[in-house]
Formats: structure tokens, sequence, C-alpha cells
């Protein structure tokens, strides 16, 4: 107990790391999905094979990989050429990374919404905006929940990934104090932590689901 006692500050402060890059990746990268999906269904040819092309480029090439582009190769990009710091630049690929994964998700929700409602807003008067907020997203989130809720589960796990960048994330702290004292203790308490997160997020989708089908009901 003394040394379980010992190690926690440690692995708390990586953890620390792993939900401030979950939460932060997660309020970035829905609304960045939302923009995709719908710039993904524009009547504008260039802007879908852009949008299109971006998609296929993040979903199809390693998290693993866009982390280290990120990091070492953006600075010798010509036009761009930025060096971001560590944080930063698991904070861009993350969220590039999923925004690719949720504007799929989405657009799939978009698309399954029968026409004739689209077409009923606009005897209504609505706009498209209207249209899109008042009838459509309501209807996008109820049936995309369920795969939103998987790939957000998914991007927990993922955060352990930001230990190529040396980041002191919650894997990265375990590995640390597991080299030093030659005990897979840590690595049980680290698992113990996204076992926690895992159900927590399982929990409030849950939760969410219900809602939605008795407002349905």
């Amino acid at each position: 107990m003394d040394y379980l006692l010992r190690i926690l500050p440690p692995l708390l402060d990586g953890a620390g790391v792993t939900l401030g890059l979950f939460f932060i990746t997660l309020a970035l990268s829905l609304p960045l999905g939302l923009t995709l999906a719908l710039a993904r269904l524009s009547r504008f040819a260039a802007l879908r094979h852009a949008v299109s092309g971006f998609i296929w480029l993040m979903r199809g090439t390693p998290l693993m990989l866009q982390l280290l582009f990120v990091y070492y190769a953006l600075p010798f990009v010509p036009v761009i050429g930025v060096r971001l710091p560590d944080y930063p630049a698991a904070v861009v690929a993350f969220t590039l990374n999923y925004a690719a994964y949720f504007a799929e998700i989405l657009r799939a929700g978009i698309q399954s919404i029968d026409r004739g409602q689209y077409e009923g807003a606009k005897a209504l008067g609505m706009s498209y905006a209207q249209t899109m907020r008042r009838i459509v997203l309501p209807q996008v989130w109820r049936n995309t929940l369920p795969p939103l809720a998987n790939e957000t589960i998914t991007l927990v796990k993922d955060t352990s990934l930001i230990y190529v960048l040396a980041l002191n994330d919650l894997l990265r702290a375990a590995r640390g104090i597991v080299q030093r004292d030659f005990s897979i203790t840590p690595f049980i308490v680290a698992a113990a932590f996204y076992l926690l997160m895992t159900l927590v997020l399982t929990w409030v989708f849950q939760r969410l689901e219900r809602q939605q089908n008795a407002h349905v009901a």
C-alpha cells in the first residue's frame, strides 16, 4: 500500500495530461468534423473533392505517423514551415485525425435523413441553416450517438500514442516507474485508470442514448 501511495502522484499527473489532451481534442474535432461533413455534401465539386482527399489522407495513414509528421516534418514544409511545441503538435494531429473520422460518421447521419423533411422545412419557409439546426442535426445526433461514442472511447486509448513526443502522459509515467522499480504495479494502476475513464464515458453515453430514446418515445 505504501508503494501504491508513492507512485500515485506521478501517475495522476500523467492522467491529467491524458485527460487534458482528450477533452481538448474532443472539443475541437467534433465541430471541425461537422464542418467537414457539411463541406463533403457541398454543391461545390472542388470543395467536396478537397475535403474527401483530406479525409482519405487522415483515415488512411496511422495516427502515430501524423503525430511525427506534425512535430518533426511540418517545419520543413514550404510556405507553412512552423515548428510546434510537443503538446500543441499532439493537439493538432489528434484534432485533424479525429475530425476526419467524426466527419464521415456525421456525413452518413446527415444523408440518412429523408429528403422529404428538407422539402417540408422549405415549404414552411425555413432557411438551410434553420433546417439543419432545428430538424436535421437533432436527428443526426440521435442516430450517430453509438458510433460517436465508440470513437470517443477509442480517443481515450489513442492518447497513449503521445509518448512518441516524450510527453509525460499516463502511459509514459507508468513506464518510467516500471523501468526504475522493476515492478509491473504501475502498469496495472495505469490500466485501471484507462478502464475507469472508459467506464465513465460508457455510462455517460448510455445515459444520453436513454434520454434520446425517451424523447423520441
